[in-house]
């Protein structure tokens, strides 16, 4: 197990049969599926019809809307960290850069979801501080390797990378296009310039 791991697998609870590990893994894309395309509108019945299940095997695994969602956002959550490790082996400057596309990819494509988790929870929950350290630790060693390459400047953190990276995600108004040139843009503003003279 990584560190990267840790976190996100305390709130998982994936079942250990194999056919219950079926159902549940369907429901969970099903449900990432339902929520991406349809936010807060997206039905329970929908999510089981898509997942080839009826509704009583989604109550097994998720008693509560909430369940469901808080399940969603974790294996989502848990890809993304298992992103930054499969691009461990790159060069440093382009494995931080390529995982953070895809942070940026999946938070665009995730806000309806965390909108709606949001509603029924604060920002402090369980499942949003478990969830943000397993994002810091994701990151946190491909910032590392390029800071130590003199890649990217030294006088930052994986947290103000993700803050920052995390507000370009947010604009609503942007194509997937735009958002990758604005997150390139501001990439620039992160690679170290040697010492001034």
């Amino acid at each position: 197990m990584t560190s990267t791991d840790a976190p996100v697998d305390q709130l998982s609870h994936r079942p250990k049969r194999a056919d219950a590990r079926r159902n549940y893994d369907k429901l969970i894309a099903a449900g990432r599926d339902a929520f991406t395309e349809d936010g807060s509108g997206a039905s329970l019945e929908d999510v089981a019809r898509r997942a080839g299940v009826g509704i009583g095997t989604l109550y097994r695994h998720f008693p509560s809307r909430q369940a469901l969602l808080e399940a969603v956002y974790v294996e989502e959550v848990d890809a993304l960290c298992r992103s930054a490790v499969d691009l461990a082996g790159e060069p440093p400057w382009e494995a931080l850069v390529a995982w953070l596309h895809r942070f940026v990819g999946y938070l665009a494509t995730k806000q309806a979801l965390a909108e709606e988790l949001l509603s029924y929870r604060d920002r402090d929950a369980d499942v949003f501080r478990s969830c943000r350290a397993a994002m810091y630790a994701g990151g946190e060693p491909l910032l590392a390797r390029a800071q130590e390459a003199h890649l990217v400047r030294a006088d930052t953190n994986i947290q103000e990378v993700i803050q920052l990276v995390g507000g370009i995600a947010k604009i609503q108004t942007a194509e997937p296009e735009q958002l990758n040139r604005l997150l390139d843009v501001t990439l620039d503003g992160l690679r170290y310039q040697g010492p001034s003279d």
